[in-house]
């Protein structure tokens, strides 16, 4: 049976649960003898209101503890768990324990039958509701706390700080997730330098997005670098990451590409790897340009088949090498949804001024951002290389 407050634009939808009719009907004249508004709805056992629960959205539940079905504080734990409503226990008065118990077992309220006023039930129901909406307000800011910290781990363990001991070499690097606080994507970079005095890079990108792509970007970053230190290189290397990326996916759906970068000072030379990613910029003082360079197929798309060739330039006496994920290119460059693409990043860099490496970055990524006018969301990660061979006298 429902009963209904007339007159009222907005209500509060009150489930009562009680099986003593005289009971029910007390409760029926006090809320009607007080100005809330409200629609009412009666169920006599606990399995009849976790129905009614799961049919229409309820506000409050004014809770027997006394049903055929259920009894004490397992009455309140059996309707909890199927609805996000406020729930005020109704106990007798030879039961002093019984309402506080009820508490700590997660209502949001209890009164004494034969001891509330009109006025009291009303309050009782309006704070109950607006309790039971701060707790759901918490706990939902609790669990952002937690992904906001689950992300700031996995973002150190997808850009970590470079492992660099010469001055010649200096390294930059920047991460932007596709949209404000969304969860990061499979964007990774590292850069460590060897005994021998080389500079190794990576830079890859897992597809998708989320926790998965996360973890298996931070799992891969960390066997680049202990593999790099442990003197695996080129091929070699790169059939050890597909072998990792397969036993550590969550799907076979999942690929990466990736960029290995070896920056030789003494000799004079830049040594590429490109597994299904696109080729760096170079930037010189006569300007920017692509790096022509030869492709080898992502991992995980062909487990065992692929063929990483690599290609070898000579090092400019000064330089940087910026390499970047799809997320920097894919945006578009103008109103009419031209995508930026290649030709539109090295135009803008060819109008940026700064030479301070971070400030170059920064404003590289503001300007893309800015033509982009937030169209296009997918995560983005640069990192430039700057070198000055000048102390080793290396030729251009």
């Amino acid at each position: 049976m429902t009963y209904q407050a007339a007159g009222r634009a907005e209500q509060y939808r009150i489930l009562l649960v009680e099986d003593d009719d005289g009971d029910a009907l007390l409760v029926e004249e006090l809320l009607y003898d007080t100005d809330l508004p409200h629609t009412l709805a009666r169920c006599r056992t606990a399995a009849d209101a976790r129905i009614s629960l799961a049919s229409g959205r309820v506000d409050c539940v004014l809770l027997d503890l006394h049903l055929p079905d259920a009894s004490g504080v397992e009455t309140v734990q059996a309707i909890q768990t199927d609805t996000e409503a406020a729930i005020i226990v109704l106990t007798g008065l030879d039961e002093p324990r019984a309402g506080v118990d009820a508490l700590a077992a997660g209502a949001q309220d209890y009164l004494i039958k034969g001891k509330v006023e009109p006025d009291l039930m009303q309050r009782a129901v309006r704070y109950a509701v607006q309790r039971k909406q701060a707790e759901r307000a918490n706990a939902a800011l609790q669990i952002g706390r937690l992904r906001a910290e689950e992300n700031a781990r996995l973002e150190r363990g997808l850009l970590p700080e470079p492992l660099l001991s010469a001055s010649a070499v200096t390294a930059s690097s920047r991460y932007y997730p596709g949209r404000a606080q969304a969860l990061l994507g499979g964007d990774f970079l590292d850069v460590v330098q060897t005994d021998d005095g080389q500079v190794h890079a990576v830079i890859g990108d897992v597809s998708g997005h989320g926790p998965d792509a996360a973890a298996l970007g931070v799992c891969l970053r960390i066997a680049w670098r202990a593999l790099t230190l442990g003197g695996h290189r080129d091929q070699e290397l790169l059939h050890l990451l597909e072998r990792l990326h397969i036993a550590e996916r969550t799907g076979s759906d999942l690929f990466t590409t990736c960029t290995l970068i070896t920056l030789d000072t003494a000799a004079g030379t830049l040594t590429l790897h490109l597994a299904g990613h696109h080729e760096p910029l170079l930037i010189t003082p006569d300007g920017a340009r692509q790096v022509a360079a030869s492709h080898g197929i992502a991992l995980g798309v062909a487990p065992g088949l692929g063929k990483w060739p690599s290609t070898t330039l000579r090092l400019p006496v000064r330089g940087s090498l910026v390499a970047y994920t799809d997320g920097l290119i894919e945006g578009f460059a103008d109103t009419g949804g031209t995508r930026l693409g290649v030709d539109g990043l090295l135009g803008i860099i060819d109008t940026i001024g700064a030479t301070d490496p971070s400030a170059h970055l920064d404003q590289l990524i503001a300007r893309t951002r800015t033509l982009n006018a937030d169209r296009h969301t997918d995560d983005l990660a640069v990192l430039r290389l700057d070198w000055d061979t000048t102390a080793h006298g290396t030729d251009a």
